[in-house]
């Protein structure tokens, strides 16, 4: 007997096999009765004629409830009747748990099931293959990020999650209590990956989560999500960053296509690989094209997603869904950011896909005098950032760097209508269980 976990590699060579996994459908025809039986990798037929099957076995299998845990051993057989070409006629069977009636939640049926109701029960949201493909794409997506930066040699880092201070100061900020004392969740890596240009780690990554205290119920904003953060030293101005981003991206969609082509077949997606290099627009530009458009912001004023959603239309009709917003108003930007001496805005940029910022960076201020000036600018304390402006005190590389939210690219990458599709339990104001 062969024992097997993937149930794609059966073969009538085999001639036994033993296959484990969910039942996920029972028919019932009379003189016969079909299983189907549900893995990871896949779904087998598990065929039962009543005058062939010993009558408890028969008896057993028809009466077991959906989703119940079994683990089946018969012999395989050609079958032009099913996806896989094979089928399995049982010899006997294991029952390692049977599942409860009713179930919470159908995984087949086709019945339009609330979001809190699926979140509630993700364990059994996710047995359905078009949910499952969505995480497993989620981890090709995270490897071949990691297989790109390390390409560009790149280091990976590790950087605190309970932090004195934040990165960004303002009110987004998660506090706990530390002891005898408070902190601080971390909204991203920043200041750390920041620091560690000093360190002659020339190149640095971290993908690890972050949080934001924003009360914002929509479906783009959770207040945990996982951050793709890189720093690099001796830019000469932000553009290096974005070609290096823009590298990075184009070899994620690239191997989406080809690593995940299964899951995205399950999915009917399709990715598209835009041509390089991506668009750089100026945020004056796309002031612009929203005032033209009807929205009424001003200089200064953030895009937002209305103004976002009307660069995005104009670019898709151009046929590009990738592009970069560059020179954002000073004013809006964190006090690490770099200003263009001599006018109102500095050396950022975000990278929009699809009328959605995905990512945002530029390059930092590394003098020292003109960032604890920036920071008093903001109305920051420098002395609360002691730990941070030693290494700009003692020698300080230029540099640049990025923060991309991994579940936002793959949101839009794959054209899902809310980012809770994207993270296996979410958090948000209204939830914190499961």
């Amino acid at each position: 007997m062969t024992e097997i976990r993937d149930s794609s590699n059966i073969s009538v060579q085999d001639q036994t096999a033993t296959v484990r996994g969910w039942v996920q459908d029972i028919r019932n025809m009379g003189g016969i009765s079909f299983l189907t039986l549900r893995d990871r990798h896949g779904t087998l037929q598990v065929t039962m004629p009543k005058k062939k099957i010993d009558p408890e076995l028969f008896g057993l299998l028809t009466k077991l409830p959906r989703e119940t845990v079994v683990s089946i051993t018969g012999d395989v057989k050609e079958s032009n009747q099913t996806a896989l070409g094979l089928e399995l006629i049982p010899t006997s069977a294991e029952v390692y748990s049977e599942a409860g009636v009713p179930l919470p939640m159908g995984v087949i049926d086709k019945v339009n099931v609330e979001m809190d109701t699926r979140l509630n029960h993700r364990f059994m949201d996710v047995r359905k293959p078009e949910v499952k493909a969505i995480f497993e794409l989620k981890s090709i997506m995270v490897e071949l990020i990691e297989e790109a930066v390390r390409g560009l040699d790149f280091t990976q880092v590790y950087t605190p999650k309970i932090s004195a201070a934040g990165a960004e100061g303002g009110a987004e900020l998660f506090q706990v209590q530390y002891f005898d004392r408070p902190a601080y969740l971390a909204q991203s890596p920043q200041l750390y990956k920041q620091i560690l240009m000093s360190t002659g780690l020339d190149r640095v990554f971290e993908i690890g989560p972050a949080f934001r205290a924003e009360h914002s119920n929509t479906n783009r904003h959770v207040t945990e999500f996982i951050s793709f953060d890189g720093e690099m030293s001796w830019i000469s101005d932000e553009e290096e960053v974005m070609r290096t981003i823009e590298c990075i991206i184009d070899h994620v969609l690239k191997g989406m296509k080809e690593k995940g082509a299964a899951q995205l077949a399950i999915l009917g997606k399709e990715i598209t690989v835009p041509a390089r290099p991506y668009p750089i627009l100026t945020y004056s530009e796309c002031l612009k094209m929203v005032n033209d458009n009807g929205l009424p912001l001003k200089e200064g004023d953030d895009l937002g997603t209305e103004g976002e959603k009307i660069v995005g239309d104009i670019m898709k009709e151009k046929g590009i869904d990738l592009y970069f917003i560059a020179e954002y108003p000073e004013e809006a930007k964190p006090f690490y950011i770099m200003e263009k001496d001599g006018t109102p805005y500095s050396f950022s940029f975000d990278l929009d896909y699809r009328g959605q910022e995905i990512s945002s960076g530029g390059q930092r201020e590394h003098r020292y005098d003109k960032l604890v000036a920036r920071m008093e600018k903001k109305g920051l304390d420098p002395e609360d950032f002691g730990f941070y402006l030693d290494a700009f005190r003692y020698g300080m590389s230029p540099h640049g760097g990025w923060g991309i939210g991994i579940e936002r690219l793959l949101v839009k990458m794959l054209d899902l209508p809310n980012i809770r599709e994207a993270i296996l339990f979410p958090r948000d104001p209204s939830r914190l269980s499961p």
